[in-house]
């Protein structure tokens, strides 16, 4: 169930911020998929870029920035695109928490930076001790946890693709997610490790739909 997936759509690219910092980066990230095929090669290219976008407080809009009850994660968690590439490989993305609030454990299925730009949070990674091959059974086991900062950021790939972030700040926590696949439209899973459950799963995005054909 943690398979990564391979791009297969052909749509424009699609910009929901366009301003020059993020034509910058995204340039940047662009070309790095065009050079490595390796996530992991991908994922250190792309590190530098990313630790300087996560130091610039002007370049993402307060509309990015606001909680919403619309979002398919729940608890007020708002997931707002800011760019999702044409091929289906690549979603730039903002994740707004509320304080209080987690997210539900679960996967990404694709390489993927994240850091913190706001507030603080709490992140528990699972690693499954099953193999996956019934859909609606996970067994998980808590291997990480970490507390997180304005700058901190982590990868995720196979080993560490399972997670679950909590705000602990008094104020709203804002993540970048930059992910190897149109995260908010592919169907994933969510998990309840208190139950081995796992169930399909699709988030969605607060501000654009999902692709008809490829990414949804």
């Amino acid at each position: 169930m943690t398979a990564m997936k391979t791009p297969s759509s052909h749509h424009t690219d699609e910009w929901l911020l366009d301003n020059p910092r993020m034509r910058q980066f995204i340039a940047a990230v662009n070309a790095a998929r065009a050079h490595e095929s390796d996530p992991r090669a991908i994922v250190a290219a792309i590190r530098p870029d990313f630790v300087d976008l996560l130091a610039d407080p002007d370049w993402l809009p307060p509309k990015f920035q606001q909680p919403s009850q619309e979002s398919g994660m729940g608890g007020g968690i708002g997931m707002w695109l800011l760019y999702r590439a044409g091929d289906g490989g690549l979603a730039f993305s903002a994740l707004v928490v509320p304080p209080g609030a987690q997210t539900p454990v679960h996967d990404h299925l694709a390489w993927g930076l994240v850091g913190l730009y706001k507030g603080e949070q709490e992140e528990e990674v699972y690693t499954r001790q099953d193999d996956g091959h019934d859909e609606s059974y996970a067994d998980l086991a808590l291997s990480v946890r970490q507390m997180l900062r304005p700058g901190d950021l982590y990868e995720l790939l196979p080993e560490n693709d399972i997670h679950r972030v909590r705000t602990t700040s008094p104020d709203t926590s804002v993540s970048l997610h930059l992910l190897g696949n149109d995260n908010g439209c592919i169907w994933r899973h969510r998990f309840d490790p208190e139950s081995d459950s796992a169930q399909p799963f699709r988030s969605g995005w607060l501000n654009v739909e999902c692709r008809e054909n490829g990414s949804g």
